[in-house]
């Protein structure tokens, strides 16, 4: 089994840690510690703990999960002392691997919530990262604020000093810190979503508000919440997945995770207690950082969505069969040549096309296998982030809506949980409940325009794109889905 005994036992091809790691320290708390976090933000954490003056930035995972899940992860990471290992492949199949050993603790939340708390109050402790879904913020579309009527919220908010949510446990560890003078720290959010350090702000604020005005008013003028853009496609690791990882590294690892070798990171850098020397391994910070996060939402996840949703209905299953399919690949192309491109207004030195052109090679990496449930998991919640500008910014135009109202066709239809072949699927929506799925199946095809999905766009004058909207999946029932492609 992979761990720190067997760290001097590597096979050749196997890269080792640049560090010691008995150096390292703690000075990273981070919420969600799923593989895209592994593959990206640790990563990153990896590659600056070998440079000199480096070694504080360690980072302490924490697991909101209980249940026999959430306990088999936390028994797994700490079987191997928290390391794991990273394949990056390139689409041409060309395979490195590597040993991340970044992650020094990990704790779950359910088991030891004040393990959880002494660590956010510890000084050592000046970052706080997390990801934890684009629908994770509990923020209200409608009125953009935090919602304090959840019943979880509602919980902490009852009893503070045992918590349950991310919120509760930031705000309870920030409450700890003021009272022992300690400090804050930065609250980093590395999800995808627009402008995703005011939306951290807003979620932990208004909490804390809610709990205490001074306590808010303190967190306010104290803590920072940096915006971020993030990108790496992992996919996920089945048993079958992870066999095969170990079989072609040579470890035993139970924890390997699998990327594209692509990555990147744009970051503000407003840090109010320190940060990482993440300049020097790659990561870009910058101004505009919305600007990066518009070219990447408007274009990779959106067409990702548009792309899995179609894909799904067609029978594919893995995202490189979509742009293999040479219908599915005009799709794209139209979408992004026609809807999304021409309304962006991406950075200075950005070159669209040169994006585009990128994302086919992308998303034609056999060897990632990324699955189209997994991209289209949460989709309610991608719908609004990943589609909301250019549905909105069309509608203002008066662009031609065919593409933009077939993408939210095939997402309807694609809940339905059943391809034109006859196969079934299920679709993965956390936040939907079941008269909200109901909806999808209703015999008014426009029932399903009801769901939250498409709240960001419900205060515009939709009638024309309803409409269309309507006419493509029934144009999808009764023709089938490549004789319903807009052209």
């Amino acid at each position: 089994m992979l761990n720190e005994k067997t760290l001097n036992h590597l096979p050749a091809s196997v890269q080792p840690l640049r560090y010691k790691r008995e150096d390292v320290g703690r000075g990273i708390v981070h919420f969600g510690v799923g593989n895209f976090f592994r593959a990206h933000e640790a990563w990153y954490v990896n590659k600056c703990l070998a440079l000199p003056g480096q070694a504080q930035w360690g980072i302490v995972g924490v697991g909101l999960g209980g249940g026999p899940r959430g306990e088999a992860k936390a028994h797994a990471f700490t079987q191997q002392d928290c390391l794991y290992s990273l394949t990056e492949v390139t689409a041409s199949g060309v395979r490195t691997v590597s040993i991340i050993g970044a992650l020094r603790e990990y704790l779950l939340a359910p088991a030891d919530p004040e393990a959880v708390l002494a660590r956010l109050a510890d000084p050592q402790t000046r970052i706080v990262s997390m990801t934890i879904t684009e629908g994770g913020y509990n923020i209200n579309e409608e009125t953009g604020q935090f919602r304090l009527d959840t019943p979880a919220v509602q919980a902490d908010l009852k009893n503070p000093r045992r918590p349950t949510t991310v919120f509760g446990y930031v705000v309870e560890g920030l409450r700890r810190r003021r009272a022992a003078g300690a400090g804050p720290f930065t609250v980093l959010s590395c999800d995808n979503l627009r402008s995703n350090g005011h939306v951290a702000h807003e979620a932990f604020v208004g909490y804390a508000r809610a709990l205490d005005a001074d306590l808010a008013e303190w967190i306010d003028a104290n803590v920072t919440f940096p915006c971020s853009m993030v990108d790496r496609i992992t996919p996920g690791v089945d048993r079958a997945t992870r066999d095969s990882l170990n079989a072609a590294s040579g470890l035993d690892d139970d924890l390997p995770v699998l990327a594209e070798d692509f990555s990147q990171w744009v970051l503000e850098d407003r840090f109010c207690n320190g940060r990482p020397a993440l300049e020097q391994v790659g990561v870009e910070f910058a101004d505009d950082v919305a600007g990066y996060e518009q070219v990447k939402v408007r274009m990779l996840n959106a067409a990702h969505l548009l792309l899995g949703s179609t894909g799904l209905l067609l029978g594919h299953r893995y995202a490189h069969e979509t742009v293999e399919d040479a219908d599915l690949a005009r799709l794209a192309n139209a979408y992004w040549t026609k809807d999304a491109m021409p309304q962006i207004d991406a950075p200075a030195g950005v070159d669209l096309d040169a994006y585009r052109t990128r994302l086919l090679s992308r998303f034609s990496n056999r060897a990632v296998a990324d699955t189209l449930l997994r991209i289209c998991s949460d989709g309610a919640s991608k719908v609004r982030v990943f589609w909301t500008d250019t549905v909105r910014r069309s509608l203002n135009s008066g662009r031609d809506l065919d593409r933009i109202a077939f993408g939210i066709a095939a997402y309807l239809e694609m809940l339905r949980g059943q391809d034109e072949k006859g196969q079934t699927y299920t679709p993965i929506e956390p936040t939907l409940d079941a008269d909200q799925i109901a909806l999808v199946n209703d015999s008014d095809l426009a029932a399903g325009l009801r769901l939250p999905a498409f709240d960001g766009w419900r205060d515009m004058d939709t009638t024309a794109l309803d409409a269309a909207v309507v006419a493509a999946r029934r144009a999808i029932r009764d023709r089938g889905v490549r004789a319903s492609l807009p052209v």
